[in-house]
């Protein structure tokens, strides 16, 4: 699985298919965007916990996302200790073949991920802020590096700086993680971060649909149907199926 993950971040290059957009938010906002492209749904524990309650456990609303796309479900879980992360994560990969594993950037977490990766399972690691940090973790045989981006900015800092970072690190190497800009809070974000080289990009659905928005395209798609509009009221559309405006 990890190959494999690999190997399609080459192949999807050499094929003009990336980067790949993955959405956060609850089910019942997903589920009219994910037949668009979408790669997948990502979670945290502050959306977890926040989106559980409805549901009654995280373990119901983690089924919910199941229900709503054949698409990966990437969980982020937590622990105290290696072992802990271990048998939590567990719990969640036997739910379904969808699930991807996230965990934050900590020793802990380094273990965790070179023991997941001789069991083939796919993992994310979430809260890296350095390039010592990304290339420790890939060693260690992440799948999917995530530099915060929009945290970083709140203090002062280039957004996505680690991402430019990380593309010229891992350049290189023939088989590598892939670079997914995460926290992106705004359509400004994400243009930096598609700019600098993400392999993926993690937003809110609402940033996703604000990422259609310009004031030329508005302008323009004015022009375009007022112009439609006026063929069909001078009889130019006879035989299109127009719905009267």
């Amino acid at each position: 699985l990890i190959m494999a993950a690999n190997v399609s971040v080459s192949k999807g290059r050499s094929e003009g298919c990336g980067p790949t957009i993955w959405l956060a938010g609850r089910p019942e906002e997903l589920q009219e965007w994910m037949p668009l492209g979408i790669a997948g749904i990502v979670t945290n524990t502050v959306v977890l916990n926040q989106y559980a309650k409805p549901y009654g456990s995280v373990l119901d609303l983690i089924k919910k996302y199941l229900d709503i796309t054949d698409k990966p479900v990437v969980v982020e879980i937590d622990g105290h200790s290696v072992e802990e992360l271990l048998k939590v994560g567990k719990v969640f990969t036997n739910l379904s073949d969808q699930i991807i594993l996230k965990i934050p950037c900590s020793v802990n977490g380094l273990k965790a991920f070179s023991i997941l990766k001789g069991e083939g399972i796919e993992t994310f690691c979430t809260t890296v802020f350095s390039l010592t940090q990304a290339a420790a973790i890939a060693q260690a045989g992440v799948d999917h590096i995530l530099p915060f981006c929009d945290p970083v900015r709140a203090v002062g800092g280039d957004p996505t700086q680690l991402i430019r970072e990380c593309v010229q690190m891992f350049s290189g190497w023939t088989q590598r993680p892939y670079i997914m800009a995460a926290l992106v809070r705004s359509v400004e974000t994400a243009h930096a971060a598609f700019r600098d080289g993400a392999d993926e990009l993690v937003t809110m659905w609402t940033v996703y649909r604000d990422m259609m928005d310009h004031p030329l395209t508005e302008e323009w798609n004015k022009i375009f149907i007022d112009e439609w509009v006026d063929m069909h009221k001078n009889g130019l559309l006879e035989g299109v199926p127009v719905t009267p405006y």
